[in-house]
């Protein structure tokens, strides 16, 4: 029997699924668009410019997320990354799972969440993740997936570039450190469809440890987010990238900006691909708003990875932000 794509969920997680207990309460949610940006208007003029500046910094204080269009990454490249990745997954789980593949170093196959105990806390999806310093290692020009890879993540980071330089302006100050290859990071991601259970988590509810992430989805759907405490489902946009800010960057801006709770909810007849690109400093990178008063204690990036890590460890998961938060008299 052909080895199948899908990793052995029903299998690994009997238990969960037999007890079915503290199973995700997912009732409807209503849909909803995220802020539309069109980042040509930062070329025709200055009212136009200065007009888009100030939505992305609204955007970013008001939801966390937005969208963009003409973001300068060309659609033939989206369209390819998308294939090369489509053709990825397809392969039996068992070569997945051993990293037989020359693009990918062993560990950066992820599927499930270990340390489930309940069927809330299990992510039905599976993913490649990849350190930026590993895609840009090879010169391997004949490996179609590694240079589409390249191309992609080198036109996505100077987006994001352009992004934290406006967000830094319209708060009076200057982002100073750049991110790096060794920690800026792509995740392939593979929602399969899941049609045993009614309601499960394609990902958690989680918020993202970096400073900024693009993300590039298909058409199916599963995206959520947190908007004034409802959840809403963000209806996809085949010509935008969604655009969220990472808790660093909440961090910095003394919560000016966002890092809002989102999740991924599994399609019962589709599988879904997305692709996030996470926008890091260096683990020494320190950061600090230069506003008082501070919310935030100061802390470097590696600090904040290591107490998450920590926490996901003992607590089955990610705590974040206020566990350094400044003591309040």
């Amino acid at each position: 029997m052909e080895d199948s794509p899908d990793p052995p969920f029903e299998e690994v997680y009997k238990s969960l699924f037999d007890s079915a207990t503290a199973a995700p309460e997912l009732s409807a949610v209503e849909e909803c668009e995220l802020p539309m940006i069109d980042l040509e208007e930062l070329n025709l003029g200055d009212i136009s410019r200065r007009a888009c500046k100030q939505k992305i910094a609204r955007a970013s204080r008001e939801w966390g997320f937005f969208q963009v269009i003409n973001h300068g990454i060309s659609r033939e490249v989206l369209e390819k990354m998308r294939e090369e990745q489509v053709k990825l997954f397809a392969k039996p789980f068992s070569d997945k799972a051993a990293c037989k593949d020359s693009n990918f170093s062993a560990g950066s196959y992820r599927w499930g969440t270990p340390t489930a105990t309940c069927l809330k806390q299990l992510s039905w999806s599976e993913a490649f993740h990849v350190s930026l310093s590993d895609v840009l290692g090879s010169h391997d020009i004949n490996n179609n997936l590694r240079s589409i890879m390249e191309q992609f993540a080198g036109m996505v980071s100077k987006l994001c570039e352009k992004l934290v330089e406006i967000l830094g302006e319209e708060l009076g100050q200057k982002w100073e450190e750049k991110c790096v290859a060794s920690t800026c990071y792509l995740r392939l991601n593979r929602y399969p469809a899941c049609p045993i259970f009614p309601e499960m988590f394609g990902i958690m509810p989680h918020t993202d440890s970096d400073f900024i992430t693009v993300l590039h989805q298909d058409n199916v759907g599963g995206l959520q987010l947190v908007k004034d405490g409802s959840w809403f489902s963000v209806k996809p946009n085949h010509q935008a990238l969604v655009i969220n800010i990472g808790d660093l960057f909440q961090a910095w801006s003394n919560n000016v900006y966002k890092s809002v709770e989102h999740r991924v909810v599994a399609n019962p007849q589709k599988e879904r691909f997305s692709t996030a690109y996470f926008f890091c400093p260096s683990y020494d990178t320190v950061i600090a708003s230069g506003v008082e008063p501070c919310v935030y204690r100061s802390f470097t990036f590696g600090e904040y990875r290591k107490q998450v890590q920590e926490d996901v460890k003992i607590f089955g998961h990610k705590i974040g932000l206020p566990r350094f938060l400044l003591q309040t008299h």
